[in-house]
């Protein structure tokens, strides 16, 4: 495979060229080595393209999984806890999570506790693949990196995709590159407020 494009939101491509250029080299490499060949395995069963053979997303996923885990990339989890009330939330979004607990439940609330995952961490960046529903890119770009990030494990947050060409190959809703650059465009140059990098790939 290989990268067509890129989108550098608040500088992030930037960040990484010239404070971590080797990982931005890894990504480029681990993106190239993927035989896109190898991952047409998934048989449609889609009225429009019903037996004709499709790139799976799994098989994606799974190789690209083996490339950067080989790297030493690896996933990582964010806990933190949550509440119903705004203005406690806000008070305790940047403490550490034990600190977000007491602090809730000292106020009288229940402190519920939740997480996120990104599919690869390393030396500050996250790497999100996403073939998978356009709905996930979103949550990937606007709570996943959102949340690494405020929560100080990143300083950079990478999501792959698919151009539309090669979605065009895959099973329909999978999100793709054109549409989630605009997406992300018309939420404004500040929205959301973290650093990111959109990557295009296509066999």
């Amino acid at each position: 495979m290989k990268i067509v494009t890129y989108h550098s939101h608040q500088n992030g491509w930037e960040f990484i060229k010239v404070h971590k250029p080797g990982l931005w080299k890894e990504i480029v490499q681990v993106v190239a080595g993927i035989d896109a060949a190898k991952c047409r395995t998934k048989k449609s069963k889609e009225k429009r393209t019903k037996g004709k053979m499709l790139y799976s997303p799994i098989a994606m996923n799974k190789a690209m999984d083996i490339a950067f885990a080989d790297r030493g990339w690896k996933k990582q989890i964010t806990r933190y806890w949550v509440t119903e009330d705004a203005t406690l939330i806000d008070k305790t979004l940047k403490l550490p999570a034990t600190e977000q607990k007491r602090l809730i439940e000292a106020d009288g609330k229940r402190a519920i506790l939740s997480y996120n995952q990104t599919d690869f961490v390393k030396d500050r960046v996250a790497i999100e693949v996403q073939f998978g529903k356009y709905s996930f890119v979103a949550y990937d770009l606007f709570v996943k990196h959102m949340a690494f990030y405020i929560g100080n494990v990143i300083d950079v947050g990478i999501e792959i995709l698919a151009m539309k060409e090669l979605q065009e190959e895959m099973a329909s809703g999978v999100g793709y590159y054109e549409s989630e650059l605009y997406n992300l465009v018309r939420e404004g140059r500040g929205v959301p407020a973290v650093p990111l990098v959109l990557i295009g790939v296509a066999p």
